[in-house]
């Protein structure tokens, strides 16, 4: 192993470590996507206002019909005990194939799905924008949860629809490749390419780069777990160091 390499491998033992010692104060919490008025829905509308992404309602709430299909689930990140992102996804298999990146790349994902392959979709990532500024690393705890979903599901792909500006990121962290270009959400005002990630392919590396993606099987099933109510009281903490301790993927630096 070289120097650089070395170097490079300390800084991202440095880098999850503290990433660590963040979801210690870190809960995410199930979101009823009945309650139409839930915080979460408030949070993504002064989001996409901010960048005008979306256009204005009396409501001050951003939702959308894939909120409310069978294969829909959404979450909200908190932080000592403040809301700071959420995110939703979508579990699609040849049963249930409605998703957001379905509807720009209907063809193509179509595809996938009559031949047996499924894939997590992650959308609405949004955040409290000072909290974005206070937290450089809220992404990494926000996917956490598509993390989380695509091992919980089993899926083959975590799909991801990617404006320009953070496609690096997709890229470095996740492995994602193009697998489409442009395309438009029906009410957004801004642009994004399709990207895929086989999750077989990357389980292991990301856990051996990121192990704050690990998670218990303890925790899966409360963050997406079958609908009774019981999954929707309370908080619910992460795993990530118990899961990667467990694996021996996490030694904190020196």
């Amino acid at each position: 192993m070289g120097n650089a390499d070395i170097e490079t491998r300390s800084r991202t033992s440095r880098f999850a470590t503290s990433l660590m010692d963040l979801l210690e104060r870190v809960e995410y919490r199930r979101v009823r996507l009945d309650e139409q008025f839930d915080p979460v829905y408030r949070l993504r509308y002064e989001a996409y206002r901010r960048e005008d992404g979306i256009a204005a309602n009396e409501d001050r709430i951003a939702s959308d019909h894939l909120d409310f299909t069978p294969n829909a689930m959404c979450h909200g990140v908190y932080i000592d005990g403040e809301l700071v992102s959420s995110i939703r996804l979508h579990f699609a298999t040849a049963a249930h194939r409605e998703s957001p990146c379905m509807r720009m790349y209907p063809e193509l994902l179509g595809g996938m799905l009559d031949a047996g392959q499924t894939y997590i979709d992650p959308s609405r990532f949004t955040a409290d924008r000072e909290a974005t500024l206070a937290i450089p690393a809220l992404p990494f705890i926000t996917l956490r949860i598509a993390a989380m979903a695509c091992e919980y599901f089993d899926a083959d792909y975590c799909l991801s629809g990617v404006r320009d500006e953070h496609a690096a990121f997709y890229k470095r962290v996740f492995g994602s490749r193009e697998i489409a270009g442009y395309s438009q959400y029906p009410g957004m005002s801004f642009p994004v390419k399709l990207y895929a990630a086989a999750v077989g392919d990357i389980r292991n590396r990301v856990a051996d780069r990121f192990p704050f993606f690990m998670s218990t099987p303890a925790e899966r099933n409360k963050m997406f777990g079958s609908d009774s109510d019981a999954h929707y009281l309370g908080l619910i903490q992460p795993t990530a160091r118990q899961a990667a301790l467990a694996e021996a993927r996490f030694a904190p630096a020196e």
